[in-house]
C-alpha cells in the first residue's frame, strides 16, 4: 500500500475532513481506541512549540503508542547528514515521523525518501493540523460548517493559507483581510476559489479589514511576526497595525460572532486583551481540540 501523508490540506477530500472532525469529536468524548498499540511516532522539530509538540505527543501515547522527540540540534543532521539519508533510517525504526520545519521544500524532500507518513506540523507555507482542530472548533460551536463566513485579519501566511485550503473544501465562505504585501499564496488562492465554487461559497481577498469584517461569522487572527521573521519585527508592526482584532472590529462582525487565534498570541498586537478575554473568544478550547484532532490524524494517516 502506499503511504499516506499529510503535507497540507489540498490533497483531503470533503469526506476525508467530515470523517477527520467526527472522530476527533469521538477522542474528545473518551473514546479509547488504540490503533498505535506498538507503534512509535517521531517528532522531529526545528521550531519551537507547545501545542503542537504536547498534543501529538499526549495524542501518540493515548492511541498506545511510543512518542519520540528529536530535536534538530540533537540528530545528526545538524552534523551534515543529509534528509534523504536521515529519511530512510528513521523509517526503518519509527511508523510516522511529524515534521516541524521552515520551508515546504524540506518537509516534501523528507516525505520523498521516507517509506513511512510524513505529517505537517509546521511549515512557513501551511499549518494544516491547526485548521483542521480550527473546523472542529467551529463545528462544535455553530453545529455547521457550510455557509459561515470566516474573515482572517492580518499577515497572509501559513494560517491564511492553511484556512483557505480548509474552509474552501468544506463549503465556507472565507475572506482573507491583509495589506498588499503581505498577502497569502497566490497559488492557493486559485485553488481555494476552484474549491468554493464546487461548493457554493466564496474566497475574497481584501485590503480593508473593516470592510471584510462585516458580517462576521468568525474572526481569526494569528501573530504579525513569525518564527523567522524577527529581524523584520518593526517593519511587520508597522504595516499590519491597522490590522488588529478589537472591539471596534468585533463591532462589524455578527453579535454572536467567534473569535479565534491560533496562538501563541501577542496581546495588545494583532488581538487586544479585552477581545482575548471576552465571551465571543474560544481560543483556549480552539487550542484543547488539538489533543483529540492530532489522535484522528494520526489515525488516519497509519491505518493499514
Amino acid at each position: 500500500m502506499s503511504k499516506r501523508d499529510l503535507l497540507d490540506l489540498s490533497a483531503l477530500s470533503y469526506e476525508d475532513l467530515e470523517g477527520l472532525i467526527k472522530r476527533a469529536a469521538s477522542y474528545k468524548k473518551g473514546n479509547a481506541d488504540r490503533p498505535l498499540a506498538g507503534k512509535s511516532v517521531g517528532l522531529l522539530f526545528e521550531k519551537s512549540s507547545t501545542r503542537t509538540r504536547v498534543s501529538f505527543e499526549v495524542a501518540v501515547w493515548r492511541l498506545g503508542g511510543l512518542p519520540i522527540f528529536l530535536s534538530s540540534e540533537d540528530i545528526q543532521i545538524k552534523r551534515g547528514e543529509t534528509i534523504t539519508d536521515s529519511a530512510r533510517v528513521l523509517s526503518r525504526y519509527i511508523d510516522a515521523l511529524v515534521i516541524r520545519t521552515y520551508e515546504q521544500k524540506k518537509l516534501e524532500l523528507w516525505a520523498k525518501y521516507a517509506s513511512i507518513p510524513i505529517i505537517n506540523g509546521l511549515t512557513d507555507l501551511h499549518h494544516p493540523c491547526q485548521v483542521l482542530s480550527d473546523l472542529l472548533s467551529i463545528q462544535e460551536e455553530r453545529g455547521k460548517l457550510q455557509g459561515l463566513k470566516l474573515v482572517y485579519i492580518g499577515d497572509g501566511n501559513n494560517m491564511a493559507n492553511s484556512l483557505l485550503e480548509g474552509c474552501a473544501k468544506v463549503g465556507m465562505n472565507v475572506t482573507i483581510a491583509a495589506p498588499p504585501s503581505r498577502l497569502p499564496d497566490a497559488g492557493i488562492v486559485r485553488q481555494a476559489k476552484l474549491d468554493a465554487v464546487k461548493w457554493g461559497s466564496e474566497v475574497v481577498i481584501e485590503h480593508d479589514p473593516e470592510k471584510a469584517a462585516e458580517g462576521a461569522d468568525i474572526l481569526y487572527t494569528d501573530v504579525w511576526v513569525s518564527m523567522g521573521e524577527d529581524q523584520d519585527r518593526d517593519a511587520l508592526l508597522k504595516v499590519l497595525r491597522s490590522y488588529q482584532i478589537n472591539d471596534a472590529l468585533l463591532a462589524k462582525a455578527r453579535p454572536d460572532c467567534l473569535v479565534m487565534h491560533c496562538l501563541p498570541a501577542h496581546r495588545e498586537e494583532e488581538i487586544t486583551d479585552a477581545v482575548m478575554e471576552g465571551p465571543n473568544a474560544i481560543i483556549f478550547e480552539q487550542a484543547a481540540n488539538r489533543l483529540p484532532m492530532q489522535q484522528a490524524i494520526l489515525e488516519l494517516c497509519l491505518k493499514p
